[in-house]
């Protein structure tokens, strides 16, 4: 009997290699063939953590295994011992390239012997075509990843150190982290500087001769409530007769298939994902090979991919609707060799999985299909109503789908890719004579800018060529866990506006409110990442030049296509930025980065400022080098070091403040770096976020107290002293012990009983759970 070939596949993922083992199990029977497939779980190396990790001379980089990676090494050189070939097989980008790399190296394979396979989708045919067709390591690859990770190592390294120094402890830089913010903090300037105009928008509704309901509206922006008036006056006696229609036909093309920002921007828009969310879905849709590989910047798909497409809007709308398209990427730098984000099968019309997973599985399988359908006909009318006596003409517009092409595959979504629900204004002629019905002015404000949300923040960084698809989520991810940015909802500023109507020959008039530029889901710069992006700017333009980040990405594409020395890059980058660095750390300044004077305290004479101290945002009242020490108070959550005035500072100080005494103590209200609370007999209880500190009650805090000390009595269940102090407490996932400022699991039964059990039996649980946890 002949000794089966035995060979060893690597991958990144557990769940990869599982569905890559299940196409595997029938090469055993066909060829005599044992595969084995295991995972790295991901990167096995990587630069020291605690140290700069880089030859001052060569840049080339030092690297280690963690700790927690020893044993997964050790597992991978025993399977390697028992295997007759190799086979490494991480994603076919940058990152998937370096890890193989690394592998080679910590198992000691020869990177230009070893086999490398790659793959655009985990699908059976694609694994064995791989497999048929192994190539080695590609070091050009390998060293724009290294390039990548050396240049953002150098920043983040040697940039922190000044943060912490100039700015507060604890922060960090980060190359392309810190540009997004930039966009963030100038987008909340435009904001602030935006003046806000109101204006008239006056709209009709008429009944046409074939007594359809027509909506209309006066396309002149109207700049007074005088002027909408005169319009409102001049219709109660004016004959509204239609005096053109113009009909147009025009075509909508579907959009191309997705790259990894189009399915960012799309999940965003349809589904409401995060952007880390999108990608963490797709993830697993790749892995259990339903979908290409999701971090890729191409738009091409391949002959297969066109030839199933075709077969399946023939089969389910009819060879009519079949229009092959390729397309072309514009983004500079694209890999046209890679695919969009497609489905592995376009015959899968629905997938099992989470609901998450059913629901961008469905975003990218409609997308695929109609990329490769004909175009949408559709019949623009646009109708204007001369009004006699009337300045302004109304316009009435429908749109009229004559064939759906693309369109049948989103079914009710249609609404959303343009198809308007009243389409009345189709049936107008010339000379109609319409009745009216009414006429409304509303006034209406001006718009600044937008903040930008994950989506907007991805097509961004895409338009200025900063980042590829692989950073984006992290990046956007990273400056959020920083407390650089935040995301929110914004409320806006509420606005008080007119509606005037006329109808029949009677004008009424009323006044409504709103909140102007509210947001939902916007990213929004703290006050630190305001000051940190203000500082790198000031000091380190060139790190904070958008056209210097994007023109790293090209480099990196250099290097990447074996053009450029990536060693070299990186010397000739340190020899300008080491200075530079020095400088900024050496330079002495009176004041701390983001440090502002509001003025003086009217009381004591002492000067105001506002910075970021240690724990946030501060005001400071007084000086370092007076005899009394400095005075501070921290800014409210709705506060910013930007824009708060010197009064809105001092009020600050008017805290902490005692409203009067509960059960023979007293009770005060004061701030600290979780905002206000009230405190009574060393126990403090937060303030809701609907409650002013500053006019709270006695009885409004009595009742707060109370209400906490309710939820304690409700948290323990018991209380046993002995050589130990034990307590039984109610928890998030139930009943559990808390000793010597340690926690201990009960189980189902113990819970259940938790009012009940004894001295002895906890302390038997544990000494169970220490003595588990010390084997």
């Amino acid at each position: 009997m002949t000794k089966k070939e035995k060979r060893l596949i690597i991958v990144e993922s557990p769940a990869k290699a599982k569905t890559i083992q299940t196409f595997l199990k029938d090469e055993e029977k066909s060829r005599g063939i044992q595969y084995k497939v295991v995972s790295s779980y991901g990167h096995v190396r990587d630069l020291k953590k605690r140290e700069l990790s880089l030859n001052d001379d060569t840049m080339v980089p030092t690297y280690e295994v963690p700790d927690e990676k020893r044993g997964l090494i050790a597992q991978l050189r025993k399977e390697l011992s028992n295997s007759d070939e190799v086979f490494l097989a991480s994603d076919e980008d940058r990152e998937g390239e370096a890890i193989a790399w690394h592998l080679c190296e910590v198992l000691g394979l020869d990177a230009e012997t070893t086999n490398r396979i790659v793959f655009h989708e985990i699908t059976k045919p694609a694994i064995l075509e791989a497999l048929e067709h192994p190539r080695h390591i590609d070091m050009n690859l390998v060293n724009a990843q290294q390039a990548r990770r050396v240049l953002d190592r150098l920043v983040g390294f040697k940039l922190s150190p000044v943060l912490w120094r100039k700015i507060k402890p604890s922060l960090s830089a980060g190359r392309v982290q810190s540009v997004a913010v930039r966009l963030l903090v100038e987008r909340e300037r435009e904001i602030a500087q935006f003046k806000s105009e109101p204006f008239y928008r006056v709209t009709g509704t008429f009944t046409s001769p074939a007594n359809a309901h027509i909506e209309a509206e006066v396309r002149t922006r109207i700049a007074t409530r005088d002027e909408a008036m005169k319009v409102l006056e001049a219709c109660k006696e004016a004959s509204f007769t239609v005096s053109s229609v113009e009909k147009k036909a025009s075509h909508r093309s579907p959009a191309a298939p997705f790259t990894t920002s189009t399915l960012q921007q799309e999940a965003a828009h349809r589904l409401g994902f995060s952007v880390s969310q999108t990608m963490m879905v797709a993830q697993h849709l790749y892995e259990h090979g339903l979908i290409t590989y999701m971090r890729t910047d191409s738009v091409n798909l391949s002959n297969f991919a066109l030839a199933s497409s075709k077969e399946e809007v023939t089969k389910l709308f009819g060879a009519e609707f079949s229009r092959v398209r390729k397309y072309k990427t514009k983004q500079k730098g694209a890999q046209e060799a890679h695919e969009a984000i497609r489905p592995t099968q376009m015959s899968r019309h629905h997938i099992d999985g989470t609901t998450q997973e059913q629901r961008l599985y469905d975003l990218i399988w409609k997308r695929t299909l109609a990329s490769q359908m004909i175009d949408a006909e559709i019949n623009e009318t646009t109708a204007t109503i001369s009004a006699s006596g009337v300045q302004y003409p109304f316009v009435a517009a429908a749109e009229e789908i004559v064939s759906e092409g693309y369109l049948k595959v989103y079914h009710i979504e249609r609404a959303a890719e343009g198809q308007p629900v009243d389409t009345a204004a189709t049936s107008l002629k010339k000379g109609d004579v319409l009745n009216r019905e009414e006429i409304v002015s509303t006034e209406r404000f001006t718009v600044g800018p937008q903040r930008y949300n994950e989506a907007s923040l991805v097509r961004k960084l895409e338009e200025l060529e900063i980042g590829r698809p692989s950073t984006y989520a992290p990046t956007i991810s990273t400056i959020q866990q920083r407390d650089y940015v935040k995301k929110q909802d914004v409320k806006g500023v509420e606005k008080q506006y007119t509606i005037d109507t006329l109808k029949g020959d009677k004008i009424a008039s009323k006044t409504k409110k709103e909140f102007l530029g509210k947001e939902k889901g916007r990213l929004v710069p703290t006050d630190i990442g305001t000051v940190v992006n203000d500082f790198l700017e000031q000091n380190f333009p060139d790190i904070m030049d958008y056209h210097f980040t994007a023109n790293v990405e090209e480099e990196f594409d250099k290097i990447a296509k074996g053009e450029d020395e990536w060693e070299e890059m990186m010397l000739d980058f340190d020899k300008h930025f080491e200075p530079n660095v020095n400088k900024v750390l050496n330079d002495r300044q009176a004041h701390k980065a983001g440090e502002k004077l509001l003025g003086n305290d009217p009381k004591t004479g002492k000067p105001v400022y506002v910075k970021i101290g240690r724990f946030g945002p501060v005001v400071q009242i007084g000086s370092a080098d007076d005899k009394e020490k400095p005075r501070f108070a921290q800014l409210s959550s709705n506060q910013s070091i930007t824009s708060i005035t010197l009064d809105e500072a001092l009020s600050l100080f008017k805290l902490p403040r005692t409203l009067g005494t509960y059960e023979n103590s007293e009770v005060s209200i004061g701030t600290g770096r979780f905002g206000p609370y009230v405190l009574h007999e060393k126990q403090y209880v937060s303030l809701p976020k609907d409650v002013d500190p500053m006019t709270i009650t006695l009885d409004q805090a009595i009742e707060l107290i109370e209400q906490k000390r309710e939820q304690e009595r409700q948290r323990h269940i018991q209380h046993l002293e002995g050589e130990k102090t034990i307590d039984i407490l109610n928890g998030r996932y139930g009943a559990y012990l808390a000793c010597g400022g340690k926690n201990y699991r009960l189980t189902k039964q113990q819970q259940n009983r938790a009012a009940e059990l004894t001295y002895d039996e906890c302390i038997k649980i544990i000494e169970a759970a220490d003595a588990k946890k010390k084997s």
